[in-house]
């Protein structure tokens, strides 16, 4: 598997693990040999892994946390860190995400989520004007 597709399989596990609502499998994807940190919409930055761990279980427990599909992934990878720009499709609206890896062995870890309001749009999804819960 070309490094790319391995960065790919890492952000699609990222995606999975929130549409499962699975935080046990969230917690194994964050790295724990490098700072991380993760940004939810809204949100103050949460440089704390044990935090980052926390915020996703409350946000994966939450009965209105929405389904969000990962829309356009877009790979560049610096050497033992990669980076994934993409949009997450939610029932509200279109966010922006950027995702961080980090290479830990053969495994890809994440290091850094962002994510937000965008003006921009996936070129595949249609673009709605209702508001709701971000993640």
């Amino acid at each position: 598997m070309s490094d790319i597709d391995s960065v790919l399989f890492a952000n699609e596990a990222f995606y999975r693990a929130f549409a499962d609502k699975d935080p046990d499998a969230m917690e194994k994807l964050w790295s724990d040999t490098v700072p991380v940190c993760c940004l939810h919409p809204g949100w103050g930055p949460v440089f704390d892994r044990d935090a980052i761990v926390k915020s996703w279980a409350a946000i994966l427990k939450n009965p209105e946390s929405p389904e969000i599909r990962c829309q356009e992934p877009k790979v560049q990878i610096y050497g033992d860190v990669a980076s994934v720009i993409c949009f997450e499709e939610l029932p509200g609206g279109t966010l922006i995400a950027t995702n961080v890896f980090h290479r830990e062995g053969n495994l890809w870890k994440i290091i850094h989520h962002q994510a937000g309001p965008t003006s921009a749009a996936p070129s595949n999804v249609s673009q709605s004007k209702e508001t709701g819960p971000l993640h």
